[in-house]
């Protein structure tokens, strides 16, 4: 809606001359096409509509916009959508005294130069006709098609959105369904609210910060994840300038400070990259990208002072995708790049679409240029996001199929959007979780060991993966491997890191509470909720029970001592050192405890007071230490028996029946468990320890691999401590 909409309030002096941008004074840029005058465009619009095959003026600098992206466009459908939203409008007037129609005119062009589409442009022509004239849905059909309809349905339905407390959840979440359903509904709203925020200035401060913020806080953040840069960066600047009018005006100092400068290291810098692929070969066209109000506000609180070439990018368009890698390696070679700040988003896509080489070179001065390296087409997209891809339900030429809204171009994350905001269990718990999403604004990519992708915010926990792959199905997830090292639930992801999670094979798997706390995707967050929500005496993360006679079912011969956290006798201590021989007439043998040597290990004594020879395995870090103390190794040797005793520590996460399916594990391989402990979990871990004895030593790789074997089980490894 924007009957409310006023004049240009330009927040410093300088602007642009129609929008109110904040507009860097710097480099100078390619020729812009000249921006539409509104009031020139308010006398046309009074004239009325020209002849029936006649082009109105006031529409003029439409067609000529979308022309320069599509020449072969049918503009007829323009012409008409103008001639009925210029009728249907005539007489309503604009808080600045304009015409009405300057409004939906403004929003088009918007549209336009960004690359839209003809029905999208139609549509955004006609998006306030249905709500505040007399003009139907059922016409706007008739006239201009089902597509149009649709999108105007969809624009109008989005008008009506409050946003008030009360009110915000329900209707935002009708809001996003529409939008999901059509990315280009969304692409009017965001140029609608862009003409809007450009002509706050006669309204009341209070009620321009309300839509600033709401501004800031909603449609700022989907028109990054929609790709729309050219739009969010003058959306930012816009609500920079009302909410932080002080920051704001020192920004601007800044950038009139730095336009003021002698010297153009950027400029320089560019020079030198032309002669460089120039001498190449290479066929590109090196711009300077000044920064955006925002974009310096927030690296001169990251760097400090700022210098020259602080204020502006450098971007460098060539024509196919291998050429991008062949200036990145042009200027590596040539210059002096600084590697840390290398990212390849062409072979990563970032989440909303965009695509580009990042890198950064330094002058000899210590001055570093940033370095966006892209084709012309990435860039097309990396500006106008979704709205450049066209139209999304326009079959291909090998596809004749019809009437299917498939949209192929909707982002990954408003996908997962649509399907989360149906599980969640009520308005509130959507709206609270989509303000959390929204506000993550980086996004990294993990791969699964199979060499697909997820998409996940930055932040994202081995929780989030699970739920993104697998979906109410990660309920099972006892665990993960990140980079092929054992990792929690809760371990944070980085860019890149590869993921493989562990799931249990139990049905009664079931997450814990405990996982809110490292759930930060929508879809994680929710589904484990609603799961506690239906089991209200579940979730929590309990201990594993103490073992009873119940939880040893099929572990038979299990002494009384086994009982968790209950020790049994002292490991080693038995007749005979388990078989082991010193070589000294008389001696008692005695086992290690720090490592708990069997047969076949490799071993070595040290005589201990009363005549007791201690047994380590040669491994032992006790040996090296009482050999640097001087103390002398007696021979010893193992017996004719077989048997042996042995401490085991399982490293396993908390599931129910954990313990009962080891300990049956364990008695199935002919394992006697003299004594067990298990320690309290921590972060879904826990760690036993097992003492346990075989009636054959060469049993013992089997036993380990039976209890790896145990679905939640992660490593088994033997007793191997610091000291004797």
């Amino acid at each position: 809606m924007s009957a409310e909409a006023t004049n240009p309030a330009s927040p410093g002096p300088v602007t642009g001359a129609l929008t109110g941008l904040p507009t860097t004074p710097s480099a100078p840029r390619k020729r812009a096409r000249p921006r539409i005058d509104l009031r020139r465009l308010g006398r046309a619009a009074l004239l009325g509509p020209a002849g029936r095959d006649r082009l109105p003026d006031a529409i003029s600098h439409v067609v000529d916009a979308h022309r320069a992206h599509h020449p072969d466009a049918d503009i007829e459908p323009l012409r008409r959508a103008y001639v009925l939203a210029e009728s249907s409008h005539r007489g309503q007037m604009r808080k600045s005294g304009e015409p009405y129609i300057t409004h939906p005119l403004a929003v088009t062009l918007i549209l336009a130069e960004l690359g839209a589409e003809t029905t999208a442009l139609t549509a955004s022509l006609l998006h306030d006709t249905v709500e505040d004239t007399d003009v139907t849905l059922d016409q706007v059909g008739e006239q201009f098609g089902a597509d149009v309809r649709f999108l105007v349905d969809g624009v109008t339905k989005l008008e009506k959105v409050d946003y008030g407390a009360a009110a915000e959840p329900e209707t935002f979440r009708k809001m996003l369904v529409a939008t999901g359903n059509d990315v280009r509904v969304m692409s009017i709203k965001l140029a609608d609210r862009l003409h809007n925020m450009r002509t706050l200035g006669v309204m009341r401060p209070e009620k321009q910060e309300r839509i600033a913020k709401v501004t800031r806080d909603v449609l700022i953040p989907l028109a990054e994840r929609l790709g729309v840069q050219a739009l969010k960066t003058e959306l930012e600047d816009l609500v920079f300038a009302i909410l932080h009018p002080e920051e704001y005006e020192h920004t601007r100092e800044l950038i009139v400070e730095n336009t003021s400068r002698a010297d153009d290291p950027l400029a320089e810098i560019a020079d030198e990259m032309r002669t460089v692929l120039r001498e190449a070969d290479i066929s590109a066209d090196v711009l300077i990208r000044p920064r955006h109000f925002v974009s310096v506000h927030r690296v001169s609180r990251k760097r400090g002072r700022l210098r020259g070439a602080d204020f502006g990018r450098l971007l460098v368009l060539v024509n196919e995708d291998a050429d991008c890698y062949g200036v990145l390696g042009e200027l590596h070679t040539c210059m002096t790049p600084v590697v840390s700040e290398f990212k390849d988003f062409i072979a990563v896509p970032k989440f909303n679409l965009y695509q580009s080489l990042h890198t950064a070179v330094a002058r000899s001065d210590g001055q570093v240029a940033e370095v966006l390296i892209r084709t012309h087409q990435m860039h097309k997209v990396a500006e106008a996001g979704v709205v450049a891809l066209g139209n999304p339900y326009a079959p291909a030429s090998d596809d004749p199929a019809e009437g299917e809204r498939a949209d192929p171009t909707r982002p990954g994350w408003l996908s997962r959007l649509l399907d989360w905001q149906e599980a969640a269990p009520d308005p509130d718990t959507f709206w609270s979780t989509l303000r959390e999403d929204l506000a993550q604004d980086r996004e990294i990519t993990v791969f699964r060991p199979d060499g697909g992708t997820l998409g996940l915010p930055e932040g994202a926990t081995c929780v989030d993966a699970a739920y993104a792959q697998y979906g109410e199905d990660a309920h099972a997830c006892i665990g993960a491997r990140v980079n092929g090292r054992l990792a929690t639930l809760s371990t944070t992801l980085r860019d890149g890191d590869t993921v493989q999670l562990l799931m249990g094979q139990d049905p009664a798997s079931e997450p814990s509470r405990e996982w809110l706390d490292h759930a930060h995707t929508a879809a994680a967050r929710i589904a484990i909720q609603r799961w506690i929500a239906t089991h209200p005496a579940a979730g929590e993360p309990d201990a594993p029970p103490a073992r009873s006679e119940a939880d040893l079912r099929g572990a038979p011969d299990v002494p009384a001592p086994a009982r968790p956290g209950i020790p049994g006798p002292a490991a080693g201590e038995r007749p005979g050192g388990a078989g082991a021989v010193a070589d000294r007439p008389g001696a008692t043998v005695r086992l290690a405890r720090c490592c708990t040597p069997v047969p076949p290990d490799e071993v070595t004594g040290f005589a201990v007071r009363g005549g007791v020879v201690t047994v380590h395995r040669v491994e032992c870090p006790a040996v090296a230490r009482m050999t640097d103390a001087g103390r002398a190794e007696v021979g010893v040797r193992w017996g004719d028996t077989t048997e042996c005793r042995v401490t085991l520590f399982a490293e396993s996460f908390v599931r129910p029946h954990l313990l009962a399916d080891l300990t049956e594990a364990m008695a199935l391989e002919g394992a006697e468990i003299v004594s067990a402990t298990v320690e309290p979990p921590s972060q879904q871990r826990v760690r036993h320890t097992y003492t346990v004895t075989l009636p054959d030593a060469a049993r013992l790789p089997v036993l380990m691999r039976a209890m790896r074997g145990v679905p939640g089980v992660y490593d088994v490894s033997r007793e191997q401590a610091d000291g004797a």
